[in-house]
């Protein structure tokens, strides 16, 4: 099996550019934060875990081994300094994993623990941090950058649309989590959402009340104008 070449990128800073291999990733599925009552006298539990219709998760793990060959032990100090000084003096940050490329993981480093292995002249770093479950793509749906397109994740989908008097739209949300989109519209218009009514302003504005479903979001809208919603997909 060959070297593995990957790293991460943190405020701004890249691995590699400590000469930091990567030995060993794990990111494991967050944990789900289960919601259950037991009734006297039932068989099992009711569970409610799933009463939005969407499994709800706790903060994720994401932990790292690095391996750092430098044969003096003065610049082995010195590294181990500067490598805890990057990673923990910042919180929360986007943290950009090579190997799930076109996303980002919003996460704060928890802890940096580092082995002198003087034999060999190196530092084994490992590194934890802790992260919002999902990881969020850092382009826009909707968007048309050929490149950044996989279609084993993406759904090519206009995310703009004309506006003239009642007028029914598809939006599709492939993510594993519903979302909360920005709204952009030239006019006040409303959306009427699975028979719920919802005003929207004109300019930009955000509803927390209003999200997109996983899957397909039918949507009919009444207004003149430009309409346009602005989400990131998210997955596990």
């Amino acid at each position: 099996m060959g070297e593995i070449i990957e790293g991460f990128t943190f405020f701004d800073e890249h691995t590699k550019e400590y000469n930091m291999k990567l030995k060993e990733r794990l990111a494991p599925t967050p944990e789900e934060n289960t919601i259950t009552e037991e009734v006297p006298f039932m068989q099992g539990s009711y569970d409610f875990s799933m009463i939005l219709g969407e499994r709800i998760y706790k903060n994720r793990t994401l932990s790292y081994r690095f391996e750092v060959v430098e044969r003096g032990y003065q610049h082995r100090k010195v590294d181990e300094i500067v490598l805890k000084n990057w990673l923990m003096k910042n919180g929360w940050g986007k943290l950009y994993d090579d190997h799930d490329d076109g996303y980002y993981y919003w996460a704060k480093c928890t802890s940096v623990t580092v082995e002198d292995d003087h034999t060999y002249g190196r530092l084994l770093i490992s590194i934890s941090f802790e992260a919002y479950p999902f990881m969020r793509a850092i382009f826009e749906e909707g968007h048309d950058i050929w490149d950044e397109f996989y279609f084993e994740l993406d759904y090519f989908q206009p995310n703009e649309f004309a506006i003239n008097g009642l007028t029914t739209i598809k939006v599709k949300n492939v993510g594993a989590i519903g979302v909360v989109p920005t709204i952009i519209s030239s006019s006040q218009m409303t959306i009427i959402k699975n028979g719920i009514s919802y005003s929207v302003p004109a300019g930009e504005s955000k509803n927390e009340s209003f999200r997109l479903g996983i899957g397909e979001n039918l949507m009919t809208i009444n207004g003149t104008g430009m309409i346009k919603f602005i989400f990131y997909k998210e997955l596990l």
